[in-house]
């Protein structure tokens, strides 16, 4: 994938925003729990950093897939996961159905918004009992009139005590699971949403992740992204973009462990030599720089299917199951040379441990991956009908 002017302009841009707006404050975010998400989206928003793949007509700036990308990739300079997750959930979760399928009404009053930073965005389709299995979600809205009354609940949803509105996943019929359910806008202020307190997370400590609760939500049907039905394939869809993005916003931060491991074991002295001498040390630091690359490698490959219209399930699914492996891999193996050190709360090595762990689990568990690979790979047993 080739990179232009323009999108050195985004990757400098991102880089400056990164310095001056959000690395100063991330210690004492992690500390509290939680960051400014109205703030700060507003900060992107008036740069153009939310919508650079939305249309034009509604705040964005139109352009392909390989802007986002580096876009992705630089918010991995965050020193720490909560942030790119967050932004992430704005970008690619939560908005890309709604900019593909939503109607006019739709996109100018919350896609607009998002793009600009006015309003905070969630993507709620994981419940207590399903997360990977999307199919067994068990939150329902039912037609009543002109509006439909969502009653159920959502668990683990990303920037959920500050967002303006969900996209949410709920059952719409009975019938095919696969074809029972609809993607539908639900400000947070409507009577009938709550919020759990903020979840004790092992990682991930800034972003704000709660339980939200709909009891008899009054939303009207014309808040329906797209055609009912078809919000399993939608989420489908936006699944493809998550998972790229995910992909391509943890290639930096492991560059960066990987580089801070380089120059402390080339400092920390052990049996009349740097801990970096040591031929295991250096050549295995060497070999996951490699892998990497190699990551980054994929993640533009499928980048370019997706700009060029292909369906890129198979190239989105490797390369979210390699950001997930990979990530145990580097930190783990990162912390191990840190030492004692490495095992300190505040380091920025167990920091990228315990965030990235996420990466295996979010977005489709690294097993709900393997199976979408195989059975693309036309590999996986039959089921029985």
């Amino acid at each position: 994938m080739l990179f232009n002017t323009q999108h050195e302009e985004i990757r400098r841009t991102v880089q400056s925003f990164i310095a001056n707006e959000i690395n100063p404050h991330v210690d004492e975010w992690e500390k509290d729990g939680i960051f400014p998400a109205k703030e700060l989206f507003k900060k992107m928003g008036n740069l153009g950093l939310l919508g650079i793949h939305k249309p034009e007509e509604y705040g964005g700036m139109g352009l392909d897939y390989s802007y986002e990308t580096v876009f992705a990739e630089e918010l991995g300079g965050i020193h720490c996961g909560a942030l790119p997750m967050a932004i992430g959930v704005q970008t690619d979760m939560a908005t890309p159905a709604l900019a593909k399928f939503g109607s006019e009404e739709l996109r100018r009053d919350f896609l607009a918004p998002a793009i600009a930073g006015d309003m905070v965005v969630s993507i709620a389709v994981s419940e207590p009992h399903a997360g990977s299995d999307v199919a067994a979600i068990k939150t329902t809205a039912k037609k009543d009139g002109d509006d439909y009354i969502i009653n159920g609940t959502k668990m683990w949803i990303t920037n959920s005590t500050q967002a303006d509105y969900l996209c949410l996943l709920a059952n719409t019929s009975d019938g095919n699971k696969h074809a029972n359910k609809s993607l539908i806008v639900v400000p947070t202020d409507l009577p009938g949403v709550s919020f759990s307190e903020r979840l004790n997370k092992l990682g991930m400590r800034s972003s704000d992740t709660a339980q939200v609760f709909l009891d008899n939500v009054r939303v009207p049907q014309r808040y329906l992204i797209g055609e009912e039905g078809a919000g399993f394939m939608y989420q489908m869809i936006q699944f493809q973009e998550e998972r790229i993005f995910g992909a391509a916003s943890t290639i930096k931060g492991l560059e960066l462990c990987v580089d801070a491991t380089i120059e402390y074991a080339g400092q920390r002295q052990a049996f009349n030599q740097s801990i970096l001498d040591n031929q295991v040390v250096h050549f295995r630091l060497a070999e996951l720089q490699t892998e990497i690359e190699a990551m980054r490698a994929l993640t533009y490959d499928a980048v370019e299917g997706y700009i060029n219209g292909v369906d890129v399930s198979l190239k989105a699914s490797m390369a979210k199951l390699k950001a997930g492996r990979l990530s145990r891999e580097v930190t783990d193996t990162c912390l191990q040379y840190w030492g004692g050190m490495g095992f300190m709360w505040d380091n920025p090595v167990s920091r990228a441990y315990r965030d990235t762990r996420l990466i295996s689990i979010g977005g489709g568990a690294d097993e709900v991956m393997l199976g979408i690979i195989c059975k693309l790979m036309d590999i996986a047993p039959k089921r029985k009908q």
